[in-house]
């Protein structure tokens, strides 16, 4: 998959500028795909020269002019032939899991910081999804948002955004009590 697909997405939430689409890309999409402001910036060039999104430029005072992007209807129907093709097997790859891989030979110490670390990531991710959840359900059940929202695409990429880190905080937890163990029964 390309940054392309995962902008046109974005831009199904409506017109934006670069900045705006960064933000919203944390915010958003982060759950399942990075990309730096720099890549997000480059990829919306391309995209609008090759006619995928139109730019209209709003003339600021005291700042630089800001270009807020759309999606043309030839954006939209290759978003709608991206849908249509079955994706490839999605694969983790995790440089946090080479070096647990490779505890038993390497840093034993440096290894468990680093899944104490994620073990504080993603608490703190799950605690932004879960304020993320709540905007978007504004005092709604899940079931009344579902019924009645515009989209459900972003609640849905959201939700597997939550499950996703919830199991990384629940691996590295458990991960860090078999580290403790194992040093414990070494000393």
């Amino acid at each position: 998959m390309s940054l392309r697909y995962a902008v046109m997405a974005a831009l199904l939430e409506g017109e934006a500028s670069g900045y705006d689409l960064a933000k919203g890309f944390d915010a958003s999409v982060a759950n399942f795909w990075m990309a730096t402001p720099q890549q997000l910036y480059k990829e919306l060039d391309k995209m609008r020269a090759e006619g995928l999104v139109q730019a209209r430029v709003i003339q600021q005072e005291r700042r630089p002019n800001k270009r807020l992007f759309s999606l043309t209807e030839a954006g939209r129907r290759v978003l709608r032939d991206f849908t249509a093709v079955p994706p490839r097997p999605g694969a983790i790859r995790d440089e946090l899991m080479i070096k647990v891989q490779a505890v038993d030979a390497g840093d034993a110490e440096a290894v468990r910081a680093a899944v104490e670390e994620r073990v504080v990531w993603a608490q703190a991710k799950i605690a932004r999804y879960e304020r993320l959840r709540a905007r978007l359900l504004n005092g709604r059940s899940e079931e009344e948002y579902l019924a009645r929202s515009e989209r459900v695409g972003p609640y849905l990429t959201l939700m597997r955004g939550l499950a996703f880190e919830r199991e990384n905080h629940q691996w590295g937890e458990w991960a860090l009590a078999v580290l403790e163990q194992r040093s414990a029964a070494t000393t």
